[in-house]
């Protein structure tokens, strides 16, 4: 055989092996796919509402963390129709501790847009997905897979992954992202022409488990540290694998940390209760519940956010807690001092608070850094 006829034969090859990836993933699929409280079985078509559901509440937020919230959501408002009539302060209160609370907040807009302008059904195409509250270019495209079978892929961090190892990806993230998410597309069982919708008893339209396939693929095997390569459906033609750094994918510009920032928390006993105001509806944690608190400010100095102490009939004498609590938001650090006192039972809470049994906090929509606040306000 000529040099040229070798080379054309390798050619052939590895364009039969790049054919033939969708299928032997959604082989691997079929044999060890997830169970997850939001995933349809085999054969059982996708709910919408489950699958907008858990895509939102996985934004940013581990499997692990949100089957609980899931199961209390769907205990709770088990369709769209139910969530859409319920008020925004008990989603907020149900979401309490999952962190990233304008997504409660898009979640509730979302139900009630749903619900009122679309007659509880969920647009089915990406288009129509997008123009929801909450819902951007990876959910909508997400869902349109998942719950409706259109032929998209969206790319999270798992297939982010097994893609950038697939195909040794150089550009840093996230600067790699559009050749990722192109790459990534090829990966489609492609089983249909176009955006055509799914036929009944067309058992050949796979656009959502070939997703779900790479999500779980990333999340069992391709791991971020120390992949089962051996088990990979992929392995033959994994080019990180062959050159033997695929732990060294996805390439990541290095990680600034924003500047730490300082306030202080302010929290108040009467009895039995506890003072408690709701931030604006607007911006970080919005509408959530807190004890008062001082501007969260870098380099600010305890004296200067003592003076934002709220203002009490009859004054207060503070008491500084020993220790800091401590907390990440995603853009900065945060130090809050926690300042107490106790007041007279017929103190007035100040314009915009309220008094809050302590025993009822739990019913609060208190995000995590207020609980650590409380918790070491109230301790000895």
């Amino acid at each position: 055989m000529s040099l040229s006829g070798a080379a054309t034969k390798r050619k052939k090859a590895r364009e039969h092996q790049a054919a033939s990836r969708p299928a032997r993933l959604l082989d691997w699929y079929d044999r060890h796919r997830r169970r997850l409280p939001w995933r349809a079985a085999a054969g059982e078509r996708p709910d919408p509402y489950r699958v907008w559901l858990s895509e939102i509440m996985l934004q940013q937020t581990g499997v692990k963390t949100v089957g609980p919230y899931f199961e209390k959501f769907l205990a709770r408002w088990p369709d769209v129709t139910a969530l859409g009539r319920a008020s925004l302060d008990d989603v907020l209160r149900m979401w309490a501790g999952l962190g990233y609370y304008s997504r409660a907040r898009n979640l509730h807009a979302c139900a009630v847009a749903v619900l009122r302008e679309h007659g509880a059904t969920f647009p089915d195409t990406e288009e129509g997905l997008r123009t929801l509250p909450g819902i951007g270019p990876y959910t909508a495209s997400a869902i349109a897979a998942i719950a409706f079978d259109r032929r998209t892929m969206p790319v999270d961090g798992n297939i982010e992954r097994v893609v950038s190892r697939l195909y040794a990806v150089e550009e840093e993230l996230p600067q790699a992202k559009p050749r990722i998410q192109e790459l990534a597309a090829t990966l489609l069982a492609d089983t249909r022409a176009g955006d055509e919708k799914p036929r009944a008893g067309d058992e050949k339209s796979r656009a959502g488990d070939s997703a779900q396939a790479l999500m779980d693929l990333g999340s069992s095997i391709c791991t971020p540290r120390k992949p089962a390569c051996a088990l990979c459906p992929l392995n033959d033609d994994c080019a990180a694998r062959a050159r033997g750094d695929q732990e060294t994918f996805p390439r990541k510009a290095p990680k600034k940390s924003g500047e730490l920032r300082r306030g202080a928390a302010f929290v108040v006993t009467r009895g039995g209760e506890i003072l408690l105001r709701s931030r604006p509806e607007k911006g970080l944690l919005g509408g959530m519940s807190e004890v008062p608190g001082s501007d969260w400010l870098a380099g600010q100095e305890d004296k200067a956010a003592l003076k934002q102490a709220p203002e009490l009939n009859g004054g207060a004498r503070w008491r500084r807690k020993a220790g800091v609590v401590t907390h990440v938001f995603t853009h900065f650090p945060l130090e809050l001092v926690v300042y107490t006192t106790k007041v007279p039972a017929r103190t007035r809470a100040p314009a915009g608070m309220r008094w809050v049994p302590v025993a009822t906090l739990a019913d609060e929509a208190l995000p995590n850094v207020m609980r650590k606040a409380i918790v070491h306000g109230l301790g000895e």
